[in-house]
């Protein structure tokens, strides 16, 4: 919805001032701080049509009014003016070495987050996968095929396979043999981008038996390790908007503790370009009404690994949170990449 340049000035003069202070603005303040030249009656109008179209709300003990996720959303998405950030201040607290493990690379970061940020830190880390040692297909009826795979540890992972095609006990141990004779000691992803062209010379039934292996042998050999990092939980603790609402924290420490909704946010972002904010209860997957997530992607070698962001009340000073996750993503890629 397009707001005239009034309406815009004094919303973002009221998202700025509630931000900084955490008490209603009216009208009066508004004026003061707006550095409009208008009278204190038509910002009273203004207002009153912000709140109309959802844009503000009014606490009932108050004649002043507060932002909501819809005005949150508009000020970021349009008004919101980024500070720029000391790159080398971020750069010094993210310390890593040349021996330094990928794991602790991304606890620092998700530690750096939070320090930066004074919220929470989160980091999803990127899936790993295993290598194979070898292969088998076992035919346990018509159209249902047993994989065996077994790592290199001598681990062995078993998923079932529905064909559309019945193949005989001799076919299955033909493409069986042809994976592990080429294939042997790598990753089922390393196989799914070696096979995309030597498939086409393949009959089209073994073709298909082939893309069905790799995909359920990609899901059991990917080790998730600890899905997502998270340091400075107990930040929250002192965010007044947050700890005031006992159930709004018991809910905030359910999606720390169980992590599965939130490891799904992240992945989405990972999808995504740039830095994404969810504000409010914007995503269904971390349904908070106090709360905003603020992520960005991260790299290994020009490729998207995972998710890096900053967990924290919707009132938080935005300009502030989103260079501090963009920065962090960039470092990190960087010191994942060589590393």
């Amino acid at each position: 919805m397009q707001l005239d340049i009034r309406a815009q000035t004094l919303l973002k003069a009221l998202v700025e001032r509630y931000i900084a202070d955490g008490q209603p603005v009216g009208s009066r303040a508004l004026s003061k701080i707006s550095g409009l030249d208008v009278s204190p009656a038509t910002i009273r109008n203004i207002m009153s049509d912000l709140e109309e179209m959802g844009f503000v709300a009014s606490p009932h003990t108050s004649a002043g009014r507060v932002p909501t996720p819809r005005g949150y959303r508009l000020f970021v998405d349009s008004l919101l003016t980024v500070q720029p950030i000391d790159l080398i201040a971020v750069e010094s607290r993210l310390h890593t070495s040349p021996h330094d493990s990928h794991q602790k690379i991304i606890s620092s970061a998700a530690q750096v987050l939070s320090s930066l940020s004074q919220f929470a830190g989160v980091v999803l880390t990127p899936r790993r996968e295993m290598a194979f040692q070898q292969i088998e297909f076992l035919r346990l009826s018509e159209k249902r095929i047993l994989l065996v795979i077994v790592a290199p540890n001598g681990d062995v992972q078993n998923r079932l396979l529905l064909t559309d095609a019945d193949y005989t006990p001799a076919q299955l141990v033909q493409a069986a043999n042809y994976i592990n004779k080429h294939y042997a000691g790598r990753s089922f992803d390393e196989v799914r981008l070696k096979l995309k062209d030597e498939l086409r010379q393949l009959r089209d039934d073994m073709t298909r038996l082939m893309q069905a292996a790799v995909e359920a042998g990609s899901d059991a050999m990917t080790d998730d390790g600890e899905d997502v990092v998270i340091s400075g939980e107990r930040n929250l603790l002192s965010v007044t908007d947050l700890s005031s609402n006992m159930s709004s924290l018991r809910k905030l420490f359910d999606i720390f503790e169980q992590k599965t909704g939130l490891a799904a946010l992240l992945d989405i972002s990972s999808k995504a370009t740039g830095v994404q904010i969810f504000i409010g209860g914007e995503s269904q997957l971390v349904p908070l009404e106090e709360m905003s997530v603020v992520t960005a992607p991260y790299e290994v070698n020009g490729k998207i690994v995972g998710t890096l962001g900053v967990i924290g009340p919707t009132r938080m000073a935005y300009e502030r949170v989103i260079p501090i996750v963009d920065i962090t993503a960039r470092l990190l890629s960087n010191a994942l990449s060589h590393n």
